[in-house]
């Protein structure tokens, strides 16, 4: 596939929406209930204005704080911020005898990627890519920067995303719709081809937006992505780029065969939330009728029934209020108070909470909680991620890490010949939720080695014990440098050895007196 023309992009990136727009109800329902003011389906792309109110339809903010919670509980337990939550392990392609040293060389460079991402935006970033995960599609682009920032991280809202799959379910191709000032395109992209037309357009009113579409697209003749930025108005290629990897990472939390796009917890829990929310309406609605009432007014010509509305504090005009003439005003009878909603809101939110994996720990009024019960806390959290966790290492965390690596190999801050393919450089988390399941990987094994210490000294000759130690050290993270090589042992072993041997030496009394030294002896005796 050589390169595309502009309709072609264009065809391509509007059939892209199209098959988005099916799960247009879907997402909209989700932000407009639980994520509001990321919500753009009725904001400032579709025609509505900035800062405007986004909570006109919510009435329980249950929703809304458990996912702050989603995205708070996923990002400290899978990329806490200001920690190392992964580690770069030679694979198996790497000989044996020169893991050690590959290894020395691999934590090295996973120092240096953390430093940097400490001088950057990424745990901000990672923060807003998790709250549109929790809907089911979380979208980032990872660009280069300059020396304050290595490197930018960007949380594209998915609305202004549409997607295109590759033949194994990966996401192949992106197409993304931006609004900016016409005198920043120049900045944006310094190798931009600007038309005469839309020059002399930013040269009149700099500051006015331009709307424009970035495509990226994946050749599979060359393996390289094809980078588009197009002025569709008057269908102008600004940018054409060729790169060997793709700057977005596209994470769908749950997916479905056949489906481009996620779905996350929010779309399970809907149903509940928008349950909640309209019942909290109704007795809101109820409660200002029991507290400001409806009456009626008798219509003897004075009051315009025209102008009389029914709501709180209104009066509605009656040809009489009982009796011949009965009173001129009369409250309206009430039905009965609306207490039905509470004895199921409480169980919703507990469902709501549940699915969202909000179950916090008990209040600090309670008694206190020992350190096993958190710990099992952060198991059970693991288990309930199930499918998700590998998904989102697979998505999520090795894109991130491999983007990373491939923009600071550019910059020339490391020299990383080896392919992060699994079998000679693979990534292993090492973030808390991932030490909860090494845990036990490893209580598995100290459970073992105690069993078998128990069998006497005979039974301790089958344990390979600097295996064992190897196989603790990976599982805990511990970096290379701080271990010793299997060389370097049997060089110890070896002092060691010697050491004993001279001290037994040392230690061993004096034989009997020679032939010659007991003459000397017996002369000295007379």
């Amino acid at each position: 596939m050589a390169k595309m023309s502009v309709e072609n992009v264009i065809k391509r990136a509007s059939l892209a929406a199209s098959k988005k727009d099916e799960w247009r109800t879907i997402y909209q329902e989700c932000y407009e209930y639980a994520l509001p003011q990321r919500n753009l389906y009725d904001g400032n792309y579709e025609g509505g204005v900035p800062g405007q109110k986004k909570m006109q339809k919510v009435f329980d903010s249950t929703a809304i704080h458990s996912t702050q919670r989603f995205a708070n509980r996923i990002q400290s337990s899978l990329f806490p911020p200001y920690r190392a939550w992964c580690r770069l392990q030679a694979g198996n392609a790497i000989p044996e005898g020169r893991r050690p040293e590959i290894q020395r060389v691999l934590d090295f460079y996973n120092e240096r990627m953390f430093n940097v991402l400490r001088q950057t935006n990424f745990d901000l970033s990672m923060s807003e890519f998790l709250l549109d995960l929790a809907v089911g599609t979380a979208v980032m682009l990872i660009q280069p920067g300059d020396e304050k920032a290595p490197i930018r991280f960007t949380a594209v809202p998915q609305y202004l995303v549409s997607l295109e799959e590759g033949p194994h379910g990966t996401v192949d191709n992106v197409y993304r719709k931006m609004r900016m000032k016409g005198d920043a395109i120049s900045l944006q992209w310094t190798d931009a081809n600007i038309p005469v037309a839309l020059q002399q357009q930013i040269d009149r009113k700099p500051t006015d937006d331009v709307d424009l579409l970035e495509a990226t697209v994946f050749n599979k003749d060359n393996g390289y992505y094809c980078y588009y930025v197009i002025h569709e108005k008057t269908k102008s290629m600004l940018v054409y780029r060729e790169m060997k990897m793709s700057p977005w990472i596209v994470t769908r939390y749950m997916k479905v065969s056949g489906e481009v796009y996620g779905r996350g917890p929010l779309i399970t829990a809907m149903p509940d939330v928008k349950t909640i929310n309209k019942t909290l309406e109704l007795i809101l609605k109820n409660g200002s009728l029991a507290v400001s009432g409806v009456y009626t007014a008798a219509d003897d010509g004075v009051i315009n029934p025209q102008n009389v509305k029914i709501q709180p504090g209104a009066i509605i005009p009656v040809a009489r209020n009982g009796g011949p003439q009965g009173p001129s005003l009369t409250p309206l009878p009430k039905s009965a108070d609306f207490n039905v909603g509470q004895i199921i809101i409480n169980d919703l939110r507990m469902n709501i909470k549940k699915m969202l994996l909000d179950d916090t720990l008990p209040p600090d009024n309670m008694s206190a909680r020992s350190a096993t019960e958190v710990v099992q806390r952060r198991n059970e959290l693991a288990q309930n991620l199930g499918a998700a966790f590998g998904r989102l290492i697979t998505e999520a965390m090795i894109p991130i890490v491999s983007r990373i690596l491939f923009i600071l190999d550019q910059r020339g801050d490391i020299d990383l010949p080896l392919k992060i393919n699994g079998e000679e450089v693979r990534i292993v988390p090492i973030s808390p939720l991932a030490q909860a399941q090494n845990m036990e990987e490893l209580n598995d094994v100290m459970q073992f080695v105690q069993i078998v210490a128990g069998m006497g000294p005979e039974a301790m000759m089958t344990i390979k014990k600097d295996e064992i130690i190897d196989y603790v050290a990976e599982r805990l993270g511990v970096p290379g440098r701080i271990m010793t090589t299997k060389d370097e042992r049997e060089e110890i072993a070896q002092q060691y050895g010697q050491m004993q041997a001279m001290a037994a030496q040392q230690q061993q009394p004096a034989g009997p007196p020679q032939a010659g030294n007991q003459e000397a002896v017996m002369r000295a005796l007379q």
